[in-house]
């Protein structure tokens, strides 16, 4: 198999229409980053409906399945304060709050005071949050994995660490 094969032989997408357009009008443009990103935008797009509609199956967001898995993630006993929640998150305390309702209303976390600040509060997943957020990081994964296998393994890591490269390029020092 040609690794590289001819572009008229690869499939044509909305963003080749797109940059034949600007070819057209403008020649002059070097059109190949708008290229990588409007499909990283449109790939990014589609992946997160996608998602969206599949943390859907369990009665959650997107949103709401980041404050699960970062509670998940940080690991037993499945803890973290709203500020760091927060901020890990980059979520302003108002936006915080309002999935922390909703979370702890359909029983999927507790919050409680924190033992070690009088003024502050811990959040902790309950036992139904950690059930659910296993299954649906398992599902939201699989997902992921099926769209993957548009590539080979070689290909997937191989643009895992074109992706990781162009991200670190891209990071702003305040980020």
């Amino acid at each position: 198999m040609n690794p590289n094969p001819d572009p008229q032989d690869r499939p044509r997408d909305a963003v080749d229409a797109i940059i034949g357009q600007w070819a057209a009008v403008r020649p002059d443009l070097d059109t190949r980053a708008m290229e990588v990103f409007g499909r990283i935008y449109r790939l990014s797009r589609a992946m997160g409906d996608r998602m969206e509609k599949r943390y859907g199956q369990f009665g959650i967001s997107r949103g709401e399945f980041d404050v699960l898995a970062t509670l998940r993630r940080a690991g037993e006993p499945y803890t973290l304060s709203p500020r760091r929640l927060s901020s890990t998150l980059m979520l302003t305390t108002g936006g915080m709050t309002g999935r922390l309702d909703k979370l702890e209303r359909a029983g999927l976390l507790r919050r409680s005071p924190d033992p070690h600040d009088r003024r502050g509060l811990q959040v902790t997943l309950t036992e139904q949050g950690l059930t659910l957020i296993d299954q649906a990081v398992g599902a939201g994964l699989d997902l992921q994995t099926e769209a993957l296998s548009a590539l080979d393994d070689a290909e997937a890591e191989r643009l895992a660490g074109l992706l990781r490269k162009l991200l670190a390029g891209t990071q702003d020092s305040r980020d």
